[in-house]
């Protein structure tokens, strides 16, 4: 006898119309029996922290490489704020706390070593078989090369959850609006990264105070920290600051996510699938975001330390890549086996994929040592 879903009660008690229920999950491609205490999203969420491709993520670089310090963001601590942002819009909104949970947790996992510069060498190196995409290899991590159960490979995670990812992948050629719990994953994830990234290069000393104020995200923050406090300087006043445009981003979604549901007169999960996109921010702190982020693509991004280590981040896995394809012998067995199923050049980039930034670094030293 399959257990109850112990979810279920609990999601006609406290979910809104529009939010996707855990006890009408559509399953898994190998089916599974219910478990007696967890549904199935926070199975999903279990499965996910438990792997070894989430662990990794500790090591792997979010903009600045370990070589700059400790304090700033790793992959792992970026999606575990990405998932504290998300849990906090969902369950304001009334939607599945554990189904948007697990899709954050899940958001970043497919990310190489040296983050978007790792990604680039890759796609460059698989041009000519469709590219590399950190949204997709999320996918071939969980349905093909985490190794973990007896029955089936991959984590077998519900099909929610993939399609959530999918989407982030192919989010033009999307016919349907994702779930509401896909849509405030996406945002929470550009709240994250664009305030957390700022806090890192202020740390790291690649911006200073001064200059960030004259962007105008930061500077209608700082005005409003003003308001409430007085003369804040320093580290005091630029964390009081980050907080202010974490608070103020998360509250402009949560008031037009609800604006818009009200207006498109979404009642169901259906509906969200064929309304317009409902949680972006306003179009003002919208506008402001984008020259935020401008700013810091000139300032940050592009600074001459990020870069410096950017390209010899990507030619250490260029190199590694060039020498494994021309001796697929030196690739370890698992991936040996799968060279016969998809091709010498998916294999190496599937291992490449997961190294992190210090075993990347390793490796190519220790593979190409004359």
């Amino acid at each position: 006898m399959t257990a109850p879903d112990p979810s279920d009660a609990s999601d006609q008690r406290r979910l809104a119309a529009y939010a996707m229920p855990s006890g009408q999950s559509r399953g898994r491609v190998h089916a599974e029996p219910g478990h007696a205490y967890r549904g199935p999203f926070q199975r999903d969420r279990d499965r996910i922290v438990h792997s070894a491709a989430y662990r990794r993520l500790s090591y792997k670089t979010q903009v600045f490489t370990g070589e700059l310090g400790d304090y700033h963001r790793t992959r792992l601590t970026h999606t575990l704020e990405v998932s504290s942002i998300a849990r906090t819009l969902a369950r304001a909104l009334a939607l599945n706390e554990d189904l948007a949970e697990a899709l954050a947790l899940l958001h970043d996992i497919g990310h190489p070593p040296f983050g978007h510069a790792g990604e680039d060498v890759l796609n460059e190196c698989l041009a000519e078989e469709g590219g590399f995409n950190h949204n997709l290899q999320a996918i071939r991590i969980v349905e093909l090369l985490e190794s973990r159960y007896p029955n089936f490979p991959g984590l077998n995670l519900s099909y929610e959850i993939l399609q959530g990812q999918r989407y982030r992948a192919q989010k033009n050629a999307a016919a349907a609006r994702p779930l509401l719990e896909v849509q405030i994953v996406d945002a929470a994830d550009g709240v994250a990264y664009s305030t957390h990234d700022a806090d890192d290069a202020l740390e790291l000393g690649l911006l200073n105070l001064s200059e960030i104020t004259q962007v105008p995200l930061w500077r209608e923050a700082a005005e409003r920290v003003g308001r409430r406090y007085a003369a804040l300087s320093g580290d005091v006043l630029r964390r009081a600051v980050l907080h202010e445009l974490i608070d103020w981003q998360v509250g402009d979604l949560l008031a037009q996510t609800r604006r818009r549901l009200l207006a498109e007169s979404v009642d169901s999960v259906g509906a969200v699938a064929t309304a317009p996109w409902l949680a972006s921010p306003s179009h003002e702190v919208a506008q402001l975001r984008e020259e935020f982020q401008r700013f810091l693509f000139e300032r940050v991004y592009r600074h001459a330390t990020v870069l410096a280590r950017r390209t010899e981040a990507q030619d250490a896995l260029r190199r590694m890549f060039r020498y494994l394809a021309a001796s697929p012998d030196r690739l370890p067995e698992k991936f040996q086996q799968l060279e016969g199923r998809q091709g010498v050049t998916r294999s190496v980039a599937d291992y490449l994929a997961g190294m992190t930034d210090r075993f990347a670094l390793a490796e190519s030293a220790r593979l190409l040592a004359k």
